[in-house]
């Protein structure tokens, strides 16, 4: 096993949650509003006029003018052409520092060239797509085995939402138990079930729309770094159907947004093993990013079943598959086990998953992220970053917090997600929802800040570094970012009453 890792020091949890939740309880900074107005006339009004003609243009056709969440940017989305390395270009001929790299997996950088040759290879010779199987997927599935020491098997999905489905599936196949536990505010893609607790701690179904509430009747959540809470619900579970798994992104949810000690990791793995519960690793991030291992491996965890996203592919289409112990595995096969019993088989399908294009593109990647220590090198940028923007935080005297795990950042500024709903206090639920919304505005204020300096952030908070990105580079990422926190305030909201 590759123990090369990301993570140079592991942070302070419960000292990074006091200064978030300080920061909550502090008035709003952000942008101010002559600067933010600045950015609007003179580089999105001047310098982006095509990505705006476009966007209005598909308005017509596409809801809300683009397909990806990720793509919705204040004051209009951009459109991007071009990708190579830690750079992204849009269709106006603008440049960009690229640190959302396609929601986290580009742990080589965009575009990388010898995962590009291999594709082209391949499409020259074999094409996308046959149906059939592919010699590949053999090639990944084995490379995932020999690098992640939970993982006997693998079976390739199109994404990580259909990965995290499979797991629910699995799980209760293989414990014959009902109930299903997920930290709360964790992001475990968009199917019904797990649509649950999302974003922020407690608010249950309220950012599932469209899907009914008896859907959610075998699903629930339990506060991230809460222990006592766990397995409070584990007991509780005992006497209706039993947990068949608990899912957790181990370095915390959404991404470390709401960060985790290693002592919560490793004690959410020892609850499993005494209530019988599975422990389903969700690693559409951290894998092939904290380190060859995955998360699991830097905190010595051996999850029932792992979750992987967007890496498997490379960064290609057909990016999520689930993966795990033999014993739990064996329910995505067909016909008869090793001891020639038969085996229920969770319903999973996929047509388009483990294609020849997303199989080569995967194989080559994680390949190349192993021989260039990708992963630690990715980690080094990102610690280089975060100590850069902590000076400026100091020299400002401004109360944002910044921190990394390993090359996953986060910049909060309002740090909308560090609020919990507490159901027992219904009466201050809408005063909850009305500050997030606020400070959710000011988040997409301080994006469209970051992109008007040449910075492509995740959502204006979350920040991942590549392999790609020189020492240089990231000195003058530091010095834009510097540029936009120096035109920070306090602001004067009004709120409702």
């Amino acid at each position: 096993m590759d123990t090369r890792f990301a993570i140079s020091q592991y942070p302070d949890a419960k000292a990074l949650n006091d200064e978030l939740n300080a920061l909550i309880k502090k008035p709003i900074y952000s942008i101010a509003p002559e600067a933010l107005k600045a950015y609007e006339d003179e580089y999105y009004g001047k310098k982006c006029q095509k990505s705006k003609a476009m966007i209005e243009e598909a308005k017509s056709v596409i809801p809300g003018g683009v397909q990806h969440n990720l793509a919705f940017n204040y004051p209009f989305p951009l459109v991007f052409t071009k990708a190579e390395g830690a750079k992204l270009y849009d269709i106006d001929g603008n440049e960009y520092y690229d640190l959302l790299q396609a929601g986290g997996p580009t742990v080589l950088g965009s575009n990388d060239p010898v995962v590009r040759e291999a594709v082209i290879d391949l499409l020259n010779t074999c094409g996308p797509s046959t149906g059939l199987f592919h010699e590949y997927e053999y090639k990944l599935g084995k490379k995932i085995a020999d690098s992640v020491p939970s993982v006997d098997m693998f079976r390739m999905l199109g994404s990580g939402t259909e990965a995290c489905m499979c797991a629910v599936r699995v799980a209760r196949l293989a414990t014959k138990k009902k109930n299903i536990l997920k930290m709360g505010g964790a992001y475990h893609g968009w199917s019904d079930q797990l649509a649950w607790g999302m974003r922020v701690p407690g608010t249950k179904n309220l950012q599932s729309r469209g899907v009914p509430m008896f859907v959610f009747k075998h699903t629930q959540e339990f506060f991230p770094g809460d222990l006592e809470d766990l397995e409070k619900k584990l007991w509780l579970n005992k006497f209706n159907g039993g947990t068949a798994g608990v899912f957790i992104e181990p370095i915390g949810p959404e991404s470390a947004t709401r960060p985790v000690s290693e002592e919560f990791v490793k004690g959410v793995e020892t609850l499993c093993r005494k209530y019988g519960a599975l422990l389903i690793c969700d690693e559409v991030v951290s894998g092939f990013r904290i380190g060859m291992a995955g998360a699991q491996g830097y905190y010595g965890i051996d999850p029932d079943l792992t979750i992987f996203g967007k890496v498997i592919a490379g960064g290609y289409p057909g990016a999520g598959g689930v993966a795990g112990h033999r014993d739990v595995m064996k329910h995505l096969g067909a016909g008869l086990d090793s001891s020639g019993k038969k085996v229920k088989k969770a319903m999973c399908g996929g047509t388009m998953a483990a294609t020849p294009i997303s199989s080569i593109a995967g194989y080559t990647a994680i390949c190349e992220i192993e021989k260039r220590n990708a992963c630690q090198v990715a980690g080094q940028r990102a610690d280089q970053l975060v100590k850069g923007i902590n000076e400026s935080i100091a020299r400002y005297n401004l109360p944002f917090v910044c921190y990394n795990i390993g090359s996953v950042c986060h910049l909060h500024t309002v740090a909308t997600m560090q609020y919990a709903i507490d159901w027992g206090k219904l009466w201050q639920v809408p005063k909850i929802l009305d500050e997030t919304g606020l400070r959710q505005k000011e988040m997409e204020h301080m994006g469209a800040a970051y992109m008007a300096e040449g910075i492509v952030t995740l959502a204006g908070s979350r920040l991942y570094t590549s392999a790609a990105y020189t020492p240089e580079m990231i000195d003058d990422v530091i010095g834009r970012f510097d540029k936009v926190l120096s035109q920070c305030e306090k602001l004067e909201i009004v709120k409702k009453k």
